[in-house]
């Protein structure tokens, strides 16, 4: 994944991104059409999660990626972090399914603070519009 730093204009604070910033030329988007975005909501100051948050953030991100990565099923294609908010947007190929493994890397580890919202997205419209944004602000 790659990372960018965007500054927030009206209050100066960071929102740090990572995207798969390069997709294989073979990749069928369509094969993945189902956008599922996990969100873990945090109280901070500064906008970027305390430590301990951060620590079990990227045991969520650990134990999916156990799960999800495996036959080509799934692809964590942003992450997004700041102003109270970290969001993980996969791409998969079943709804039903992603729940399912996700239940799976769940079932021994404590309950994760997180919301979770699926879409049919299979030009991966979100991702794209994400992209286009990042060309228009890095120059």
């Amino acid at each position: 994944m790659g990372d960018r730093h965007l500054d927030y204009a009206d209050n100066g604070r960071r929102i740090i991104f990572r995207y798969a910033d390069e997709l294989s030329l073979a990749f069928d988007t369509a094969s993945q059409p189902v956008r599922i975005i996990i969100v873990w909501k945090y109280q901070s100051e500064t906008g970027l999660p305390l430590a301990e948050d951060n620590e079990g953030m990227n045991a969520l991100e650990d134990a999916l990626e156990a799960v999800l990565k495996e036959d080509g099923f799934a692809t964590l294609a942003l992450v997004s972090t700041g102003e109270g908010l970290r969001e993980w947007t996969y791409y998969a190929k079943s709804e039903d399914e992603f729940m399912a493994r996700l239940n799976y890397a769940f079932a021994r580890i404590p309950k994760f603070p997180v919301d979770i919202h699926t879409a049919s997205d299979p030009s991966w419209d979100l991702y794209e519009q994400f992209k286009a944004g990042i060309k228009e602000q890095v120059p």
